[in-house]
């Protein structure tokens, strides 16, 4: 979610949810049964478009407030991109390839991506929303796509789903994963981790022996990568930014 989205026109049941006064389901029930009111005039539309910057809501005489101004945007990091604010090896930061305006608002990675894997990589200016889903107690699973070289063993996968230990010391927990064999005669793994050591994957791949051609993140938690072109961004819509700080115990 980001300043643009508090300004764009939105359904009337989704402004409410947005504002975490309640669910888009339980909005309906408030719009239909003669509750809610846009401008002092009462509204019985849930499809009624409205704008945070010029509409007053109220729910059985409660004025709602606007949803706060955070940015929270999602970025498909390219490789041979750092996420830090600045290297001291002067190599791209994560801010070096923002639009100009996300320049302007001092955003922090929600995690990070090593400098060769690509994919989903949350920013945010929402410090409690950060710290929650960094948190050990909320951590939130992430799938990811994993090319390796060649074929993988059926053994080999079982040592992931059952567990393994790592030769530089950490445990690692039984995780999904899924190989697909390709054409190409190389190996495409889906894993999906709810630990979070860090660099997890490529320690794994390492003592398994296994030769990654490409590491990307696709999901994390209820966000997606979806179609998001390569090294471009998008801001979290209402409804994704909502559902998000939920997912972390944050109502509001």
């Amino acid at each position: 979610m980001s300043h643009d989205n508090v300004n764009n026109l939105i359904r009337l049941n989704k402004a409410i949810a947005a504002t975490g006064f309640c669910s888009r389901r339980k909005a309906d029930e408030y719009i239909f049964s003669g509750c809610v009111f846009v401008n002092n005039i009462i509204e019985t539309n849930p499809a009624r478009h409205i704008r945070f910057e010029r509409d007053v809501i109220s729910v059985d005489g409660k004025t709602l407030e606007k949803p706060h101004k955070f940015t929270c945007i999602l970025l498909h990091k390219p490789v041979h991109v750092v996420c830090t604010l600045n290297d001291p090896q002067g190599r791209p930061t994560i801010i070096d390839i923002l639009p100009k305006k996300y320049k302007q608002i001092r955003l922090y990675p929600v995690g990070r991506l090593d400098y060769f894997s690509e994919g989903l990589l949350l920013l945010t200016n929402d410090g409690q929303l950060a710290q929650r889903l960094m948190h050990p107690r909320y951590h939130q699973p992430k799938t990811y796509e994993v090319l390796v070289r060649g074929n993988v063993s059926e053994k080999k996968l079982m040592t992931i789903r059952n567990g393994m230990h790592l030769t530089d010391g950490d445990d690692v927990d039984p995780l999904e994963v899924e190989a697909t064999a390709l054409p190409s005669g190389n190996t495409q793994l889906r894993m999906v981790l709810c630990q979070g050591l860090n660099r997890q994957i490529r320690r794994m791949c390492r003592d398994l022996g296994l030769i990654i051609l490409r590491l990307r993140r696709i999901a994390q938690g209820i966000l997606r990568l979806g179609d998001l072109p390569y090294g471009s961004v998008r801001p979290l819509t209402p409804m994704e930014y909502l559902d998000l700080r939920k997912s972390v115990n944050l109502s509001h």
